[in-house]
């Protein structure tokens, strides 16, 4: 007997009624196996779950504030109760960066098969909110940041020196013998730390300001903003002497301005001091340096709403650390989903009048992960809606597909 698309529809139904249990336990694996071996290891039974329970909520809710996660955390307790055992475990010792977050940075960049040797593009930013003052280094992967190391500064403003050696010096430990590319923007321009950095054997390119000194050989000092650097002009100064204080190593300079293009021209000019040897491979290592911008965005308001928390101390540490592995396991996913053409299902691929690629991995790892769950926790209501569209059996079929792809994927 002819099977009807209407019964082989309700056919799915029953099947999706009776995988439902076993489908659900996607929700608790959204991290990668490499994650779940490290915080296996490092943690107990009880706070693993917890941990994995936070990443999920995260994912799927995008809040990041203590009160909101009590308010969905999945346990049949009073919500003061609820609240307080999220606050203890956020003060665990286990939630260390150095101690848990750095095991999966080692294995993130084994999976990408770096070996010693390969050069690692850094990049340093600070970002505040109210009275918060957050310092990060990040790592730069395809054109995306990935957070590895951030301090919590006890003041408003700039670091200093001592602030930023704090903040390098584990990092540049836990990458050891690796070749490391650190990129900065105006605020960090001073030459103190470019030398700190060389003796270190790190490259670097750190953006100058326009009222900085520099000194050629046999002549004397100039002002930035005197080189005469317009848009469509770019130069290259080797051994130029940077700050009239003495006692620092002699750098080159790359001095950049990119011509007008369709209407648009940028805002200013780029002055930048590295120990690199060409200006091609200056500017093109300082261009990388978006992606830690990217990040934060998609940290704040394109992503988890860091500023909407009120937590300080090593609480907003390990709110940052919570984030970090949800954004890197997002990220990770897109990264996987993409070659497999599974974007369609995602999101919008084009736009009009737009250039760039109108997601990034990270949009379509937390967006993907919100579709997958949301036909799960609406499994039965879906499972009736699509009975009611037999001529769309096809169509069905392939986006279930795709979502079966979207899981093992994981």
């Amino acid at each position: 007997m002819r099977i009807t698309a209407v019964e082989e529809v309700q056919g799915f139904a029953v099947e999706k009624d009776r995988s439902s249990i076993v489908n659900k336990t996607y929700l608790l694996k959204m991290l990668p196996q490499f994650y779940q071996t490290c915080f296996q290891n490092l943690l107990t039974p009880t706070h693993y779950k917890m941990l994995q329970i936070l990443v999920m909520l995260l994912q799927f809710h995008k809040q990041v504030t203590i009160e909101r996660l009590a308010t969905v955390f999945p346990q049949p307790i009073k919500f003061e109760n609820r609240r307080r055992s999220i606050q203890r475990f956020l003060l665990l010792p286990q939630l260390s960066i150095k101690s848990l977050w750095f095991p999966v940075l080692k294995r993130w960049v084994k999976s990408y098969k770096l070996k010693k040797g390969n050069r690692l593009a850094l990049a340093i930013d600070r970002t505040g909110w109210r009275d918060q003052n957050i310092f990060v280094i990040s790592l730069i992967e395809e054109r995306r940041a990935i957070p590895v190391y951030w301090l919590s500064l006890p003041k408003q403003g700039c670091s200093n020196l001592w602030e930023q050696k704090v903040l390098v010096r584990p990092v540049l430990q836990l990458f050891k013998g690796y070749r490391i590319l650190l990129l900065a923007d105006r605020e960090f321009h001073s030459v103190k730390l470019a030398n700190w950095l060389h003796s270190k054997g790190v490259d670097f390119v750190l953006r100058q300001k326009q009222g900085t000194y520099i000194r050629q050989a046999n002549q004397s000092y100039q002002r930035l903003n005197t080189l005469g650097l317009v848009p469509g002009v770019s130069f290259f100064l080797h051994d130029i002497q940077a700050t009239k204080q003495k006692g620092f190593g002699q750098f080159n300079l790359a001095g950049y301005y990119p011509r007008k293009y369709r209407g648009k021209v940028e805002a200013s000019e780029w002055y930048l001091l590295t120990n690199l040897k060409s200006i091609d491979a200056a500017i093109k290592a300082f261009k990388l340096r978006s992606g830690i911008e990217a990040m934060f965005k998609d940290c704040k308001t394109g992503g988890y709403n860091l500023e909407s928390t009120h937590a300080l101390g090593q609480r907003l540490i390990s709110l940052i650390l919570l984030i970090a592995i949800a954004y890197s396991c997002a990220v990770l996913a897109g990264r996987k989903w993409r070659p497999m053409g599974l974007q369609k299902y995602i999101g919008r691929l084009q736009e009009l009048k737009r250039i760039q690629r109108r997601h990034s991995a990270f949009w379509l790892g937390l967006y993907g992960h919100l579709w997958v769950g949301a036909m799960e926790f609406c499994s039965d209501l879906a499972a009736s809606l699509m009975q009611l569209k037999p001529e769309k059996l096809p169509y069905f079929q392939r986006g279930l597909r795709a979502m079966a792809l979207i899981q093992s994927a994981l």
